[in-house]
């Protein structure tokens, strides 16, 4: 009843202030097939700026992720790694191979896999699109889609020069330097980035407070080469090194922990990206896009959380210390033909794009379990596996100009999988499927003022492989997800754009969800993770967002997400054996009810602006595979602003109030003075983060 009451009171606030006309500037979507204002975009999308990631000092994707409606996140690491969009999206990844349900795209580079890869540097906006998307990104983007742009060379010569303090002993520096190289022929931009942090959580056992630390660098380079009056290449090289450690969780569920041997969430990754864009005449543009990624991964934690000799060897403690290594390698090529204005077909009503598509991705994994690694012996090699994938797509979509107010868009994409897993356990297993989505949608122009979207929409994800040889045969596999997708939306704008609205409803219906469950196996006493599927699922909600100059003094902006989801019913088998079932109908993981983020700024003098956010969303469910669940929250981030000239100083906080939230939870049983008995372990969220920011943009 009080977030309900804050919120009411919030809008009432905002809606009771003098109104003036002053006009916003427009936001362009570019993750489509071809860039386009987001009033005219037929996806529901949320486009977050550089000035709002500035505001909040975000680093890395998950510090933005709550500004969009019906967006959540899971931790389990030192970020937020894992995407849900509208309560779809994996939460976590150990043995097993997983295809994403949410895609990651930073630069045109595919990072599904690889969400420690999100930093925000140097960037030029955040998009996240819910829903399927099925035409453009196919298997990476059933539920949707987080587009990462970066600020693209310019031919004035342009850059900045940052340098942030905060708590937890923080320091953010960053640069970036761009302009003509050659001139008429060969721009460039380079930016560099650098974040380091001792991280909010305490050991008390090692006496340290850095075991959960942020240690993040990353450089790009980016080149627009001219190459004749119609041909462009874009050029994108990046490499991304993070060393964060991991040292998350307790058995109190705190902010301190007494594991003897943190583990790490580190990433060391080099990508390159080629993009050329030919004018082949005025009729027809070809677009290729050549990218390869090369990435190293660990991730490991004290699986026992706690320090060897804390409990008497009667209640039967366990020691042990769990290392996932992967290396990951990652190449695309895509050929795209799109018409011009003047290549319309069908007597010049219809715009039209065809392409083909092919993606490999190559993952060796190394699993090292074993005891006191701390004390310098040689971890015992688990297993090790190959997972190799390859997807071959063609698609096309028709964009029919019915009339000037009334545009229908026909998109369809069909998919290729193979996929081949082999270990050291002498499981070979091949998965080759075709796979269909696409989407139909109405876009009609009612009055210049407002934009009315219609779609129907379908995506897909390919079934795989559990990788533990504890499993059954039964649960070896799980075959492929669809989600249909429909919904509806009122883009608008009024008072002479000084106020912008977006609302859409939707509803989703999932064919054979894939979900986390678990199973025991009695031989070996052990409790085995492996991803099943249900019969269905369904998805559906409201998701607003406005933007309101008040006047030259007063900005208003929020949004609102409102979800309902549930899975039909099943039963999975639990730690020690216990059934467990999973009634009709339960909300499903990571899935909200509500989501609300409302903000106001404050131009109250000359070079000065006051902004303040209040983001919440309501408790959800940890897990489909237990009933334990999050409490609700609240979040208030604050910054003040001084600008002159070409400098920026910016005082910032995020979660001011200091309020304890969780962003990840577990329910099993892992203290052996309660006989292992199952409960909830939560990792904790961010508290109270306080910094000073210098900027100098020339």
């Amino acid at each position: 009843m009080q977030r309900k009451l804050l919120l009411s009171a919030l809008l009432t606030a905002i809606s009771s202030t003098a109104i003036a006309q002053t006009e916003l500037e427009t936001v362009t979507v570019n993750a489509d097939f071809r860039a386009t204002d987001i009033e005219n975009s037929s996806t529901s999308v949320s486009v977050i700026d550089s000035i709002e990631l500035n505001k909040r000092n975000a680093q890395h994707m998950q510090d933005a992720l709550n500004l969009a409606p019906n967006v959540n996140f899971a931790s389990g690491a030192s970020r937020g790694n894992y995407v849900q969009i509208r309560g779809i999206g994996e939460r976590s990844q150990f043995e097993t191979p997983i295809n994403p349900s949410v895609g990651l795209s930073i630069d045109g580079i595919d990072y599904s896999r690889t969400g420690s890869a999100g930093l925000l540097f140097d960037t030029k906006q955040v998009e996240i699109l819910r829903g399927p998307q099925g035409t453009v990104f196919g298997a990476s983007g059933m539920a949707g889609m987080v587009v990462i742009t970066s600020n693209e060379p310019t031919k004035d010569t342009e850059g900045y020069v940052s340098q942030g303090f905060g708590s937890y002993n923080t320091s953010t520096t960053e640069a970036a330097i761009g302009g003509t190289i050659i001139e008429d022929k060969l721009l460039g931009r380079l930016g560099v980035h650098s974040h380091q942090s001792d991280g909010y959580i305490t050991n008390e056992y090692l006496e340290r407070d850095d075991t959960n630390n942020q240690d993040e660098m990353a450089a790009r380079a980016q080149f627009k080469w001219f190459a004749s009056d119609t041909l462009t290449f874009d050029i994108t090289a990046m490499h991304i090194k993070t060393n964060n450690g991991y040292d998350a969780f307790n058995l109190e569920n705190g902010y301190t922990t007494e594991s003897d041997t943190p583990g790490k969430d580190a990433l060391d990754s080099s990508a390159l990206s080629v993009k050329a864009t030919w004018k082949i005449n005025p009729a027809v543009i070809m677009q290729t896009t050549l990218s390869a990624s090369n990435s190293d991964i660990e991730y490991s934690y004290d699986e026992d959380w706690v320090y060897a000799g804390k409990f008497d060897e009667n209640l039967y403690p366990y020691n042990y210390f769990d290392e996932y290594l992967r290396d990951r390698q990652n190449s695309t090529a895509e050929v795209r033909l799109l018409s011009s204005e003047q290549g319309r077909i069908f007597n010049n009503t219809t715009d039209w794009v065809i392409g083909a598509y092919q993606n490999r991705q190559d993952e060796g994994l190394v699993r090292n379990r074993d005891k006191d690694t701390a004390d310098g012996n040689t971890p015992t090699t688990v297993t090790t596996s190959q997972f190799d994938t390859i997807n071959s797509a063609l698609y096309g979509q028709l964009d029919y100009h019915a009339t000037p107010a009334l545009t229908y868009s026909f998109g369809l994409r069909g998919e290729r999988y193979e996929s081949d897993y082999t270990d050291s356990n002498g499981e070979n297993n091949q998965v080759n499927e075709t796979l269909f989505g696409g989407k139909l949608a109405a876009q009609y122009q009612i009055n210049p003022l407002h934009n009315s979207v219609t779609s129907l929409s379908r995506g897909f994800k390919a079934g795989g492989v559990n990788s533990s040889p504890l499993l059954d045969s039964q649960y070896r596999n799980f075959t492929p997800e669809y989600l249909w997708n429909l919904e509806t939306g009122l883009n608008s704008s009024f008072m002479d754009n000084a106020l912008k609205t977006r609302i859409t409803v939707f509803y989703s219906w999932r064919d054979n969800p894939q979900t986390s469950n678990s199973a025991y196996n009695p031989d070996e006493q052990e409790f085995v993770a492996y991803t099943g599927n249900t019969e269905r699922g369904y998805n559906y909600g409201l998701e607003a967002e406005f933007d309101w100059h008040l006047n030259d003094e007063w900005r208003a902006i929020g949004s609102l997400g409102l979800l309902q989801s549930g899975l039909s019913a099943y039963t999975y088998t639990g730690t020690y054996g216990e059934e467990f079932f999973i009634a009709e109908g339960r909300d499903q993981a990571h899935a909200p009810n509500y989501q609300f983020s409302i903000g106001a700024e404050y131009y109250f003098a000359a070079n000065w602006t006051l902004a303040m956010n209040i983001e919440g969303k309501d408790g959800f469910y940890y897990s489909d595979n237990h009933n334990e669940t999050s409490s609700g929250y609240e979040l208030v981030n604050a910054s003040l602003e001084y600008a002159e000239n070409n400098w920026t100083l910016t005082l910032w906080a995020r979660n001011l109030l200091n309020r304890e939230y969780d962003v990840r939870g577990f329910y099993f049983g892992n203290d052996p003075s309660a006989e292992y008995a199952s409960m909830v372990y939560t990792q904790k969220g961010e508290p109270r983060m306080l910094g000073l920011n210098f900027r100098y943009d020339f």
